[in-house]
């Protein structure tokens, strides 16, 4: 019997969190050929979707994948992610949540799995930085405030 992944359901456990604690759930993913996402917000083969009760409908959080109806400008848009995809689920008001690898290009549920390779374990990491939002000075403390706008970050917890 194949190992099933932990990822699926520690992106259902994270979002619960961030409804539960009223928080925003946002989803980084990585879009390829798998992906049904509007490609015109599509930055640099990755996109941030709001994920939140209000801002979706039908959502769907499979093993496999994550599926909803959302609109942007307007129009109602199907969307539909594999869940290898995923390279992170966060809260947007703080920042908390999980960051994982995307494993593009493997099928979510392989029919026969290779003998002498086992299937690759979903690795935590955090994101890093876009190279404009680098900073030179020293880093401030963890009280600050988080900062709107620009690209989001996750917030490691010790």
């Amino acid at each position: 019997m194949s190992e099933i992944s932990t990822k699926p359901y520690l992106l259902r456990a994270i979002y619960e969190w961030c409804t539960d604690s009223g928080y925003t759930p946002y989803l980084a993913v990585k879009v390829d050929a798998a992906t049904t996402v509007p490609m015109e917000y599509v930055k640099k083969g990755e996109i941030v979707l709001n994920i939140s009760f209000g801002a979706t409908s039908g959502l769907k959080m499979d093993n496999d994948s994550i599926r909803f109806h959302a609109r942007f400008g307007g129009v109602s848009r199907e969307i539909f992610i594999p869940v290898n995809n995923v390279m992170a689920i966060y809260a947007n008001e703080n920042g908390q949540g999980m960051a994982f690898e995307p494993q593009l290009g493997q099928s979510p549920a392989p029919a026969e799995p290779e003998p002498e390779e086992a299937p690759a374990a979903p690795v935590l990491s955090a994101v890093p930085p876009a190279a404009s939002e680098a900073k030179t000075d020293a880093p401030g403390d963890d009280t600050d405030p988080p900062k709107k706008g620009g690209r989001p970050t996750l917030t490691r917890i010790k």
